[in-house]
């Protein structure tokens, strides 16, 4: 039976344990910095630690699930004491990409295997094994915890040796996910403000094919060569529409792109793609 440390009790790193104790075959220790978030776990089978050395004795797989930079740091600095030479830590916290590069390369020059391992899932995915997991630095170490970490997600997708990568991608992914739900709310604001039920607006975004329509101009954007399907003047004369159709009512995100699509005409980009606007 392998035995594993979490350290974070926030809602996915309790999800986390969960789902390692109720699949079984590993035993699990917890820390957290407000111990009473840890004490829950022993309703699971877990075993509390009083601190981050005490936590990780005996562990080979290490996870952190923390809020940010700093916080990752100051747990790495209070846990190495107690860290088996042949440890692995596996940090799930999302993190800046700079800072998860010379984090990796200074535990990599002190010894201690170190993975980046952020993930696209919530915490009831967390306790079922599901959504996505990404993973970033040496090989030999993803060899090492491969097994364990499929067994926590429903895709592990290795980007590669370079420690930022998966880093970076997280940010790409909640960047999508925050302006989609921004973008959401403004819509939805739209419809009250023009007396159409909000599950109409919900219907209507089901229907919508966001990998084609994002999947093209994803790749204008990315080979720089934009080839005109809706022009930039037709897509802006529908987002004043939009606009007027809103009226008072909060549309942040609206406005903002209107005033991007607004320096992009000043260029005379008008008969370009809208996908100009990531030229």
């Amino acid at each position: 039976m392998s035995h594993v440390a979490v350290l974070g009790m926030g809602l996915l790193g309790s999800g986390f344990a969960e789902g390692l104790l109720t699949r079984g075959g590993t035993t699990v220790t917890v820390w957290n910095r407000t111990r009473a978030r840890a004490e829950a776990m022993t309703a699971f089978g877990a075993t509390v630690a009083d601190a981050p050395a005490d936590a990780v004795r005996g562990a080979s797989r290490v996870h952190l699930v923390l809020l940010d930079d700093d916080t990752v740091d100051a747990v790495i600095a209070e846990l190495r004491p107690g860290l088996a030479p042949d440890a692995v830590i596996v940090d799930h916290t999302t993190t800046q990409p700079a800072r998860t590069a010379a984090r990796a390369a200074a535990l990599a020059a002190d010894g201690i295997a170190y993975l980046h391992a952020p993930v696209m899932m919530g915490p009831p995915a967390a306790r079922k094994a599901m959504g996505m997991m990404l993973l970033a630095g040496p090989q030999s170490h993803v060899d090492r915890v491969r097994d364990g970490l499929t067994a926590m997600t429903g895709e592990l997708w290795y980007v590669g040796e370079r420690p930022d990568l998966a880093a970076a991608y997280k940010l790409v992914g909640n960047g999508m996910l925050l302006g989609l739900v921004g973008l959401a709310a403004d819509v939805m604001h739209m419809m009250d403000a023009a007396g159409v039920p909000r599950s109409g607006a919900l219907d209507m975004i089901g229907k919508i094919n966001f990998n084609g329509g994002m999947g093209l101009r994803g790749t204008m954007m990315r080979d720089r060569e934009f080839h005109t399907n809706f022009a930039l003047t037709v897509a802006r004369k529908d987002l004043r529409l939009m606009m007027e159709t809103a009226g008072d009512a909060p549309t942040p995100m609206l406005h903002a792109l209107a005033a991007h699509m607004d320096a992009a005409l000043e260029l005379g980009l008008g008969d370009e793609d809208f996908a100009i606007l990531g030229r």
